[in-house]
């Protein structure tokens, strides 16, 4: 029973015109961004984050072969009228405009739904390269709304294509340009009401538009939480989450999207996807969640979901680690999921992250290498340990639940690192690398500004093979620079995710661009040589990110042909017309191998 009935929930941390509080050519809120203030000093403005000035250091001015006197120019937000002009049949406006649906016509709202958040998206916005843009946006209200406009895009021989958050990192959004038909955003924003919540077992139901943020808040009130905090929860949606088989940040205590997922309800060409029962497990043939699950927008619209949710934590508590070298910090990382004591979450930088890190401290009244001096003999690491401060890697921590089970996991945790010459670095360092998450984000803007190509990728490997998996890349990328005379580049990672039988791995690759005739181009390339380097080492096609567009071409190294044909088998059953014709994995044809030959995998 449901302890108030359908609560019926609402909140606009986004607006419906998402164009007054959100970038249309970048990451995040407009009022959020590093600003270059004087020689070397950036300021982040907004004051939404904990993070004040920073000081760009000698070592990586010096790396990324900075130069603060020359920037790249993004150009200003073109008007209306200069997108095309949406070719919309007469007869299906009509009957929009009939059902009182809300929609626009207007060109920047197109194209802001063109798009989500790849470097490849963001450069072409920057530099006036707009691809193809959808010809109308409609504000479905509800489930209702979408059964709707899913019949009118069949009637009319439309396509659909869904949009959440606007987060997504694998080009999901964007128009295929050889599509000849018109192009419907279906923008689920308006669908963000948190329809009720049942105390007594733990579940809660809400539209799938809902942002992370906004559902945290109204579970918040009632002492509860869904655990599920990816890096991007800010802005992305429920919905957006199944969609992609989204991951979070806390995902050792209350687990993946699949895992808290209870019922979800999809509109699809053929009908309304959903099961009969909401129960916490059914055997009943197979799961048909697992088919809506990563389907990307490729087989319909969620507008619904089913969720697990928790009593918020009593207790809650940061720690750190600093470890001699990376090498060590997997080893303990392992020993760690293998003995599954599993903190609610722990990630582990490498020596250049941990750097970044402290670059963002905000503290620019002393140079970075003081600070880390400073730091590390606080420790007693560089005094009496021996250990180089060009090779230390630090692990972050967070742990929940009561004070008994979080001092109980502490306590097994860092007897578990004094193993592995691991040394407790304090809590201030745990939560400030904690909240540092969610500023990380914001420093490719400004990465853009100053001539640098940065962006991330991410895989999961077994845990016998991590460590060979990210020397190995960082190996390839650096033999992939030098043959294209690239000077000035870093490529860094961290462990993020724990699993019994492995880990996810977290990448970035920046490098300068200044002169570069097509950067775009160039990063596909060293990201395409580091993704053959993952395959050859176990690793997976995406931990978290998903396929979408710009993976496709690996897929034949993810799933054999027989499994993808059933797929796309699936794919023309549910939806024969393609009317979610997004262009993502399902229902196209997808490339062959990209590296010559089958899969070693």
């Amino acid at each position: 029973m449901k302890n108030s009935g359908y609560f019926l929930m609402k909140m606009d941390t986004i607006p419906k015109d998402r164009l007054e509080v959100i970038k249309w050519n970048g990451w995040g809120y407009k009022n959020c961004e590093f600003v270059i203030q004087t020689d070397r000093i950036a300021k982040f403005t907004g004051g939404r984050y904990a993070v004040g000035q920073m000081e760009l250091p000698d070592w990586l001015v010096d790396k990324m072969g900075l130069d603060l006197t020359r920037r790249t120019q993004s150009i200003p937000l073109p008007p209306s009228e200069n997108f095309p002009v949406p070719e919309i049949p007469a007869d299906f406006m009509q009957e929009l405009k009939r059902s009182e649906i809300p929609f626009s016509l207007d060109g920047v709202e197109r194209m802001f739904r063109s798009h989500g958040q790849t470097i490849h998206e963001i450069y072409s916005l920057r530099t006036g390269n707009f691809l193809r843009i959808p010809d109308i946006v409609i504000w479905a209200q509800n489930h209702k709304n979408v059964v709707s406009i899913v019949d009118l895009a069949k009637h009319h021989g439309m396509v659909i294509i869904p949009f959440g958050g606007g987060t997504n990192v694998t080009g999901a959004v964007m128009c295929p340009e050889d599509e000849l038909r018109p192009i419907i955003s279906l923008d689920t924003s308006q669908m963000n009401k948190l329809l009720w919540i049942d105390k007594a077992n733990l579940t809660c139901c809400a539209e799938a538009g809902i942002i992370g943020q906004d559902l945290e808040a109204q579970l918040k009130k009632q002492g509860l939480t869904s655990g599920h905090e990816p890096d991007s929860y800010e802005f992305s949606t429920l919905g957006g989450w199944v969609a992609t088989r989204a991951s979070g940040m806390k995902r050792s205590t209350y687990g993946n999207i699949e895992d808290i997922l209870i019922h979800v309800k999809m509109v699809t060409p053929r009908g309304v996807f959903e099961n009969h029962c909401q129960v916490p497990r059914t055997s009943a043939g197979p799961d048909i969640h697992h088919l809506i699950l990563g389907s990307e927008g490729s087989l319909g619209v969620i507008t619904e979901a089913v969720i697990k949710i928790r009593p918020l934590p009593q207790f809650k508590k940061y720690g750190s680690i600093v470890f001699p070298d990376f090498e060590s910090g997997v080893q303990c990382l392992r020993e760690i999921a293998r003995q599954r004591i599993f903190p609610t979450s722990i990630r582990l930088l490498d020596n250049e992250q941990f750097k970044l890190g402290l670059t963002l401290q905000g503290n620019n009244e002393i140079s970075l290498f003081e600070k880390i001096t400073k730091w590390a003999k606080m420790l007693y690491v560089t005094r009496y340990k021996g250990y180089d401060i060009n090779q230390l890697s630090v692990a972050t921590l967070l742990f929940e639940g009561t004070k008994d089970e979080v001092e109980i996991s502490e306590k097994r945790v860092y007897a578990i690192a004094t193993q592995f010459q691991g040394l407790q670095a304090g809590e201030e360092s745990g939560e400030r690398g904690y909240r540092l998450t969610f500023v990380i984000a914001y420093l490719r803007d400004i990465a853009l500004d100053l001539y640098q190509v940065s962006e991330s990728f991410e895989t999961s490997v077994p845990w016998s093979e991590a460590a060979a998996l990210c020397a190995g890349v960082k190996k390839r990328v650096a033999q992939e620079c030098e043959a294209r005379a690239i000077k000035h580049f870093m490529i860094t990672c961290r462990v993020t995710q724990l699993y019994d039988a492995g880990c996810c791995i977290y990448f970035y690759l920046s490098f300068n661009f200044r002169g570069m005739k097509d950067p775009i181009l160039t990063f596909e390339e060293l990201e395409s040589a580091a993704r053959k380097e993952i395959f050859a080492n176990k690793g997976s096609i995406s931990h978290h990110h998903g396929i979408g567009k710009i993976r496709k071409q690996f897929v034949n190294n993810a799933m054999s042909e027989s499994a993808l044909g059933t797929l796309q088998s699936l794919k023309k059953a549910i939806d024969p017309e393609n009317i979610f014709g997004n262009g993502n994995l399902l229902g196209t044809v997808v490339q062959s191998d990209p590296f010559g030959g089958k899969s070693k995998l």
